[in-house]
């Protein structure tokens, strides 16, 4: 079966992939509201219909919901049913992206403020059911400590992906946040007006992380270092940044010296705040401080930040890999 342009469909044919892409429970719950004989049309051509890709797909589901949400006037109810038929086929945070883009101005503006609000135990009890990336959007808008607690009260295979889709989530608009949280803050029989700007990303995953024990958070990095290792690398760099390594104790950063190269800490040190420059150059012997203090006099004062920051990201790799092979820990407590 070939791919078709969706542009070329006609209106059998685009209500027959409409209802293909929705699913046999979905689909049935529009189908049964039909005469026999659209019954047996769309049917016809659901049984005929050419290979549609993702994109055309997504065209196909732009359209109708667009015709949904444009008719909610003359029929009651019609954006809510459109909701509830996209969540069930595509799931919530691709629904609400859907209904986002194409919805006018609400009477209420709903945000994630009481989703925020919520007790961890409420929030998981409330994602558990919900996609990868709807959880993912919303452990983004709570602290590190509630994020970290809501994420261990997922199973463990679900925290896997909601890690890796919080660390890749990109800019969301706020329209889709709105209806997110419309949609979430109505299952707990409530709505909320409060608009909020979208945060996530790497930086998030970490302050997750970074509020998880140990032994949970070195588990979970190294599952997902399987099939993402550049994402976990990412992902690390957040938790633990060059700024970080003036709060370790001395011993520590004597067994880091050892390990760095004197030029690399120079360069490393070009920008540094003198607090962390005098607590890694104190793990030194007064020669070699010496000797990498004129290092950093002799650098040029146009250095490049990617050079320096290069050279930091070098050093942060031999402390990860001194603590991975348990020479150090990086443990506040």
């Amino acid at each position: 079966m070939s791919s078709i342009d969706t542009l070329n469909l006609n209106a059998s044919q685009k209500l027959a992939a409409f209802l293909v892409i929705m699913g046999e429970d979905a689909a049935a719950e529009i189908v049964k509201n039909f005469d026999d004989n659209e019954r047996e049309l769309v049917c016809a051509e659901m049984a005929n219909l050419p290979l549609l890709d993702s994109q055309q797909q997504g065209e196909v589901l732009q359209e109708f919901t667009e015709m949904a949400v444009e008719a909610r006037s003359g029929i009651s109810g019609s954006v809510d049913f459109t909701r509830s038929v996209l969540e069930k086929s595509v799931g919530l945070f691709k629904a609400a992206e859907i209904i986002g883009r194409v919805g006018t101005a609400r009477t209420s503006v709903a945000s994630m403020q009481q989703i925020i609000d919520l007790d961890s135990t409420s929030i998981t009890n409330l994602l558990k059911e919900e996609d990868a990336q709807t959880i993912a959007l919303v452990l983004s808008y709570l602290s590190a400590a509630k994020g970290s607690e809501v994420l261990m009260g997922l199973p463990e295979r679900q925290r896997e992906i909601v890690v890796e889709k919080l660390a890749t989530l990109e800019s969301t608009p706020i329209e889709v946040v709105e209806t997110l949280g419309d949609v979430l803050s109505s299952k707990v029989g409530e709505r909320v007006s409060r608009a909020l700007n979208q945060t996530g990303g790497e930086k998030s995953a970490a302050a997750v992380l970074n509020a998880m024990s140990k032994d949970d958070r070195k588990k979970l990095l190294d599952n997902i270092d399987e099939r993402q290792p550049d994402l976990v690398r990412s992902i690390r760099m957040k938790m633990f940044t060059f700024d970080d390594l003036q709060t370790l104790d001395v011993k520590t950063m004597q067994k880091i010296m050892r390990e760095v190269d004197a030029g690399q800490l120079a360069i490393a040190l070009k920008a540094a705040t003198t607090t962390l420059r005098d607590a890694m150059l104190g793990a030194l012997s007064k020669r070699a401080a010496e000797n990498v203090n004129d290092e950093i006099e002799g650098l040029p004062d146009n250095l490049s930040m990617r050079a320096i920051e290069s050279a930091q990201n070098g050093i942060i790799d031999v402390v990860r890999q001194l603590e991975t092979e348990g020479e150090i820990s990086l443990e506040s407590d």
